[in-house]
């Protein structure tokens, strides 16, 4: 077999004048545009809120939850940074501190957290090893070296809140009690819309003392989104007319996901510049959905609990011998089979029951309640993949248990 020459490729890359991107990274969700289309209330009541700031006043808390992809990240971002900026030329400083709390080894636990805070500030602390009350201190102490306002932004607040519970957002939001000449203030980003009722009450009351919420995009706002974007980010007259709505029509089914709705954007162009076309076409949209689709859906099952993954196996061989009408029941003889060849424990019914619902809400499978008349309800089970993807979800759950 021929050596596939490296070099050749990456020559050839730079060489080639792509006649599809002018900026690649406006297609990105990283990209903070000059303007945030349909998030002008938004953007006007955080700015309101944290104004106070600007006079040396510290500003209430937020709770800030919506959808992935309602431009929460982005609108805090812009607002904060504005702040900052202003700031600078008055007599009273604003520092703001953003933390994404799903970054492992940087936010996964409550010393990191601090840790991470402390390096914001400019001072390097070891990553492990300090008891967590000396990291605390020298955390207040840094913030306490100057008369300023401290913004700490905590996004996917909830990812730190599932691992370590929400006794760091005690201390954190009790804070201002132990400073004596810096203020803080909080706000936390959230996509689980429940997660302030699972608070610790103490927490809760102190946290959202102002929430503002973010509604998912509908297609027409989506649209104008990627409209501003594709101007900076693609090179004029490549996208056909039908790219852009397509585009926004989709991710609009998906609870109004922007993100989704560039990346689609992005690997449509991307699907179109390495196949050499000049345009970018409806053709390349649905290619792109089908990358982006399967990306998701295998990284998701590799990801998979292992009981989770013996379900699922459990589900696909089930159909394999029946076909149509797999139930629950179906599934659990086989799922017990799976256990016992691969020395796992059997969960109780009610659990793998419960393991299939989570399953459908991943988009894995599909399973739907019927009625069975006089014998109650059950569940109707398939597999919600495409066959490509079927068949790599297959030999992933095959090398597993077979």
């Amino acid at each position: 077999m021929p050596q596939v020459n490296l070099q050749t490729i990456f020559n050839e890359y730079i060489k080639k004048t792509t006649s599809i991107f002018k900026d690649r990274n406006a297609l990105t969700a990283h990209f903070t545009p000059d303007t945030i289309p349909h998030r002008e209330e938004q953007i006007k009541t955080l700015a309101k809120i944290l104004a106070p700031s600007l006079k040396g006043s510290r500003p209430s808390n937020i709770f800030i939850y919506g959808p992935t992809g309602s431009g929460k990240t982005l609108t805090t971002k812009h607002v904060t940074k504005e702040l900052e900026k202003i700031s600078m030329k008055t007599l009273n400083l604003v520092k703001v501190l953003y933390v994404n709390c799903k970054m492992k080894k940087v936010s996964d636990t409550e010393y990191r957290l601090i840790a991470e805070l402390c390096r914001l500030l400019g001072q390097e602390v070891p990553v492990t090893g300090l008891p967590t009350d000396e990291i605390y201190n020298i955390f207040f102490n840094l913030i306490d070296m100057k008369s300023w306002v401290v913004i700490i932004v905590l996004d996917e607040i909830d990812a730190l809140v599932r691992k370590i519970s929400d006794e760091f957002l005690y201390n954190l939001t009790r804070i201002n009690q132990e400073l004596k000449r810096a203020k803080v203030a909080i706000i936390g980003i959230t996509n689980d819309l429940h997660l302030i009722d699972a608070l610790d009450p103490r927490v809760k009351s102190s946290l959202s003392e102002e929430e503002i919420l973010f509604p998912p995009y509908n297609a027409l706002e989506l649209q104008d989104i990627l409209t501003q974007r594709a101007k900076i980010g693609f090179c004029d007259g490549v996208l056909a007319p039908e790219v852009i709505p397509k585009c926004a029509a989709l991710a609009a089914q998906e609870h109004g996901d922007a993100r989704k709705a560039l990346d689609l954007l992005r690997i449509a162009g991307e699907i179109a510049e390495r196949n050499g076309d000049k345009n970018v076409t409806e053709r390349h949209v649905d290619l792109a959905r089908e990358k982006i689709e399967y990306d998701r859906v295998i990284e998701t099952v590799k990801t998979l609990p292992k009981q989770s993954k013996a379900v699922l196996w459990s589900i696909i061989k089930t159909i394999d011998m029946q076909k149509d009408d797999v139930q629950t029941g179906d599934v659990y003889s086989i799922y017990e089979n799976v256990c016992k060849d691969s020395g796992l424990v059997p969960l109780t019914q009610r659990r793998v029951s419960d393991i299939i619902s989570e399953l459908d809400m991943l988009g894995l499978i599909n399973a739907r309640v019927v009625s069975m008349g006089r014998y109650g309800r059950t569940r109707k089970i398939t597999i919600n993949t495409s066959t490509t993807i079927e068949k790599r979800m297959r030999e992933i759950l095959q090398k597993e248990f077979e």
